[in-house]
């Protein structure tokens, strides 16, 4: 296999039931996994819950319920629509876990042993439902001259005893990293953290003694440790830290830690200067995304407008919502989806275009071809088509898709699928079957190798719906891969098995919007 390929998510924080923001990631981590998976790499994906902190507790209590009875259940509500949306993660971790409060620890001793710890007291803003400190100069000021943080949460002033971390010490090895290429993107964040680490770093507080819903410091059981501290290092207790083995040799450094734009600050300064600290290889990459908007609104509860991801599966379907959210965002910028939006994407470019185009073409071969496959001669037209595909296929959907580009990708994909289209149209293999037979069973077959190109190469964004259009070609599960695309002898291994294509089913069935609810 190539070179290991470790990819995370953020751990989502399970105070409340999870929400279209929370599919969204997980589901853009799935298809980078599965796409590496297809090109050859050794891949482990890591997603989970962030289950400490004083939001948790909060919550808890005004549930009536412990802290831990409230993460079970949320955290059981995460994992079950991951495993909905097709997630193929290879560990689901949960900082309740007790390997992960042995990894906390173990990063803190080694913070400590460095001299990068010390006690002192924290007096300063407070945001609870961001789990962040601020100084009074990032503050905004909301309503009636309300102080609120830059992401518009309220905050509240602080004071404690507490553990400080001197990241002060930390500047010039962090500028040296966010100015390596390729390290954090898109590059609009990093030139924001650039800009927040040359206004000058403060030792950041990294524990607290106001709740005890968390990871103990050693030695001081009165302190938890800062929610961040212990819900970056789940990043590193997934494969073993600090025991070490096979995971930890085989896949740190992280190739990517997904997240979102909001939380770059913490994978970016705080993560790789803990990291440093602990003489911990930092990740390789940071890739922050944007947000997703709800008919161009970001999504909150006291709007009403908090979409559950488990609504639009029942409605669409798994691959369509997966589908949309690829094929609809450029990745790394806001985008914004609505029921609508979603049912005239998926309808006219998977069920009109390439459903279609799968459809009619097996149902030709069936019905004309008695579904027997044959060798065939091509001739300009099919070889041009063919080129088309693979280049797409081969060529610019991988090359996109490595660079988190899934729209670009898609979109040439797309464009292949409508070259397929307009060749059916200009064939007109429906009249060749009196006209010229030989001709008929050409154009059918060069489409058929055209549909197999076209399902391998968007099998991370749609797997299930292109899984059944390779089962109907009746491609071998073990002949999927990119490197596939290269090699048409699964084809003269059909028509030497004497292959039958059996009356296709449709893969792809239009989607209709719910009747909208009387009054």
């Amino acid at each position: 296999m190539a070179d290991p390929f470790y990819i995370t998510t953020a751990i989502h924080y399970p105070n409340g039931k999870p929400h279209i923001g929370h599919a969204y990631e997980t589901i853009a981590a799935d298809v980078i996994a599965r796409f590496h998976r297809l090109m050859g790499r050794d891949v482990r994906f890591q997603t989970g819950t962030d289950e400490h902190g004083l939001k948790m507790a909060q919550k808890a209590r005004d549930l009536g319920k412990t802290p831990r009875e409230l993460a079970d259940e949320m955290s059981g509500a995460f994992r079950e629509l991951f495993d909905r949306l097709d997630i193929t993660y290879d560990r689901f971790i949960r900082t309740t876990d007790e390997d992960h409060h042995k990894a906390s620890r173990a990063i803190w001793e080694a913070m400590e042993a460095k001299g990068d710890l010390y006690l002192d007291r924290y007096e300063g803003w407070y945001s609870v439902r961001d789990e962040a400190y601020y100084d009074e100069k990032e503050l905004v000021e909301g309503e009636g001259g309300e102080k609120l943080s830059p992401q518009g949460t309220p905050v509240e002033w602080t004071e404690e005893e507490t553990w400080f971390f001197r990241l002060s010490n930390y500047a010039k090895p962090l500028l040296e990293l966010l100015n390596t290429p390729g390290f954090l993107e898109p590059a609009s964040r990093r030139n924001e953290m650039i800009a927040f680490v040359e206004g000058g770093l403060k030792d950041l507080s990294v524990s607290r003694t106001s709740f005890d819903w968390g990871v103990k410091v050693p030695g001081h059981e009165n302190h938890v440790m800062y929610v961040w501290v212990d819900a970056l290092t789940n990043y590193i207790t997934g494969l073993g830290y600090p025991d070490g083995g096979e995971l930890w040799q085989k896949y740190w450094p992280a190739s990517l830690h997904l997240i979102g734009k909001d939380i770059v600050r913490f994978h970016t300064i705080y993560w790789p200067a803990f990291l440093i600290s602990a003489g911990i290889p930092v990740p390789q990459k940071v890739f922050g995304h944007g947000f997703l908007l709800n008919r161009g609104v970001k999504e909150s509860k006291s709007a009403g407008n908090v979409t559950d991801p488990n609504d639009l599966v029942d409605l669409f379907g798994v691959d369509s919502l997966r589908y949309f959210l690829m094929a609809e965002v450029i990745f790394g910028k806001d985008g914004s989806y609505s029921a609508e939006a979603l049912v005239n994407k998926v309808n006219a470019e998977l069920a009109n275009s390439f459903g279609n185009l799968a459809q009619r073409t097996l149902s030709m071969i069936s019905k004309n071809m008695d579904g027997k496959l044959e060798a065939f001669e091509t001739n300009d037209d099919d070889k041009a088509l063919l080129s088309t595909v693979r280049n797409a296929c081969a060529e610019v959907l991988p090359q996109e898709f490595d660079a988190l580009n899934f729209s670009v990708g898609i979109e040439a994909w797309l464009k292949a699928v409508f070259a397929c289209n307009a060749y059916v149209d200009e064939q007109a293999p429906w009249g060749l079957k009196k006209t010229d037979p030989e001709r008929m069973k050409a154009v059918l077959q060069t489409l058929f190798l055209a549909i197999r190109d076209l399902a391998i190469a968007i099998q991370p964004v749609v797997p299930t719906k292109a899984a059944a259009v390779l089962d109907q070609l009746g491609v071998p599960g073990e002949r999927r891969t990119y490197a596939d695309l290269a090699d048409y002898r699964w084809f003269d291994e059909l028509v030497s098995a004497g292959h039958i294509v059996d009356k296709p089913t449709p893969v792809f069935p239009r989607l209709e919007l719910p009747e909208p609810e009387a009054a």
